[in-house]
């Protein structure tokens, strides 16, 4: 899911992660109405690159923070609710880099075992994008779509098409390897 202008950047070098803050998100999963659920977040618009994207709770470090999945669980306690200890942490994905904001992003899979009662910050979440199992799972719904980008206009990327939302860059990117996993498990 990596979009190739990006990929041609990494091989080529341009993507420097000198000095990148650390960052984490939680991709959580959950029943809900009897089916297994994922949690994705649109976040609110504000001065900044990720303004108004679809993501995964998460954050950047804070000094409190024990480590990485410390940070993940507190940033999606924070952003919508879920209590830390709710969360099983299943494993660590592959970290991500994203050149825009120079963050360096550790994701996490994790599991709830109950429907949670989400309450979300209206400052930093817009709406909670609850994707079931069966459409995320569903290969109709990857596609290539031109974007505009902070580092390139109208490139053809690729993506996820869920809940009527176009979800691109590194977002698709973790979830392209939850996908994967999901695979070879069932």
């Amino acid at each position: 899911m990596e979009p190739e202008v990006r990929k041609q950047f990494r091989e080529e070098g341009h993507l420097i992660k000198e000095n990148a803050k650390k960052a984490a998100v939680m991709a959580l999963f959950y029943p809900k109405e009897g089916s297994t659920y994922l949690l994705l977040i649109l976040r609110t618009a504000y001065p900044g690159v990720h303004s108004q994207q679809i993501g995964f709770p998460g954050g950047k470090v804070e000094k409190t923070d024990r480590d990485l999945l410390d940070t993940a669980k507190r940033e999606t306690f924070e952003e919508v609710g879920v209590r830390q200890d709710l969360i099983q942490s299943i494993k660590p994905l592959t970290e991500v880099y994203i050149p825009p904001s120079n963050f360096l992003v550790q994701p996490f899979l994790g599991l709830l075992m109950e429907t949670p009662n989400f309450k979300i910050d209206p400052i930093e979440v817009q709406e909670l994008v609850e994707v079931n199992l069966i459409d995320f799972l569903n290969d109709a719904n990857v596609l290539e779509q031109r974007l505009s980008t902070s580092y390139a206009n109208n490139i053809l990327v690729p993506a996820f098409s869920l809940n009527g939302y176009t979800v691109w860059g590194a977002t698709a990117m973790m979830l392209s390897e939850i996908k994967e996993l999901l695979k070879r498990l069932l």
